[in-house]
């Protein structure tokens, strides 16, 4: 493909509460055995993109030991590859990351010595698959400065209040941009991936920096809307951002529906990950499982329903899970009753413990660490 990646990956959210306390919302563990970042790394790598740039900053230790190696995405070749950028002191700039454009800007080295004509800008926290050279393909077609790929948000289905939102002309182009309005006035929301020529998003990342500006979306796509031709691609298939505790939620039990699982996991293409080995999970003879997902590595001596267990859960004797998300390498004790949880990773729960989301809130659970001395 005619086009470097660069994902987005070094934000933080203050909605996703304890989640987000210790690592970065690209690093957030989806459906069992994947993180958030993989869904985007996937899909440069199937779009043929060689060169990629994830961008990182808070809390990025989790997600550099996810990507400590490229080759699970195929991009340990001898052109092009996996770059990890973090926030550089020098001579002449102290500062992290101010915003997404500055986070480009810092690095614009990496554009500058890059020979591709075009660059695919992605979030890292977007649950999805995408085809970028579709997206490209119109890009040159319609003549556009910006490609923004948008979706149609649903008003049950998600707060289109948390995305930028647009409003598009019968062209395609983008008549309006407005980032997380108080009321929006349409349904369509920009999922965060943009396509733009290479040299011309240099040209605007020095004009940005020389005034002092820092994001992407208002200093850019917002400020440049009738300066620039900004298009817009809609994405029709399904998509999903999990900047909250109820998204984060609301995605991976989407998984638990057949439909969903089959387009990501048994349709081409593929959604790669880091692989770690581990033996199947294990089902003593009190288990009992109903329309749920368990990954490698857990032990199963109770009840669970309509819930997703990540890697090296153990779930004890006489306890009851129920449409609950329980994260990578956690005990629960005998006797215990989880429902409408979220535990947090690495956590105990002694015998005899009850967490209950109550009046469809989801509760996070985050115990003190018996196990490990922390």
């Amino acid at each position: 493909m005619r086009a470097i990646g660069i994902i987005l990956a070094g934000g933080n959210n203050t909605r996703m509460g304890d989640l987000s306390a210790k690592r970065a919302i690209a690093a957030m563990p989806i459906v069992g055995s994947y993180r958030a970042i993989d869904f985007t790394l996937s899909n440069m790598t199937n779009s043929h993109i060689q060169k990629v740039a994830v961008f990182t900053q808070y809390n990025s230790r989790s997600l550099n030991e996810h990507l400590n190696s490229s080759k699970w995405w195929d991009f340990g070749r001898k052109q092009g590859g996996l770059y990890l950028f973090t926030p550089t002191i020098t001579s002449t700039n102290s500062f992290w990351y101010k915003g997404t454009a500055d986070a480009l800007y810092q690095n614009i080295n990496f554009l500058k010595n890059a020979h591709e004509p075009y660059v695919v800008i992605a979030s890292g926290d977007g649950v999805y698959k995408l085809d970028y050279n579709k997206v490209l393909e119109e890009h040159i077609a319609t003549g556009a400065d910006i490609t923004v790929v948008c979706k149609d948000i649903q008003a049950n289905d998600d707060d289109i209040n948390r995305f930028g939102v647009v409003k598009i002309g019968p062209d395609k182009r983008i008549l309006d941009f407005e980032e997380k309005p108080l009321v929006a006035e349409t349904n369509t929301a920009s999922i965060g991936v943009y396509v733009v020529r290479r040299r011309q998003l240099i040209e605007l990342l020095e004009a940005c920096a020389a005034e002092g500006r820092t994001d992407f979306v208002s200093d850019i796509l917002v400020r440049y809307k009738n300066v620039k031709k900004i298009y817009a691609y809609k994405l029709e298939s399904y998509w999903r951002n999990i900047s909250t505790i109820e998204s984060y939620y609301k995605t991976n039990m989407d998984f638990l529906h057949k439909d969903i699982r089959d387009y990501f996991f048994r349709e081409h293409p593929d959604i790669f990950s880091k692989v770690e080995d581990l033996p199947p999970a294990k089902y003593n003879e009190t288990a009992v499982v109903n329309n749920s997902l368990v990954a490698s590595g857990s032990i199963i001596n109770g009840t669970v329903e309509n819930s997703i267990l990540f890697k090296k859960v153990y779930i004890g004797n006489n306890c009851v899970i129920k449409n609950s998300i329980i994260l990578n390498d956690v005990h629960i004790g005998d006797n215990s009753y989880i429902e409408n949880c979220i535990v947090e990773s690495r956590d105990t729960l002694r015998a005899n413990t009850i967490h209950k989301g109550e009046n469809g809130e989801i509760k996070v659970v985050v115990e003190k660490n018996f196990r490990y001395a922390l």
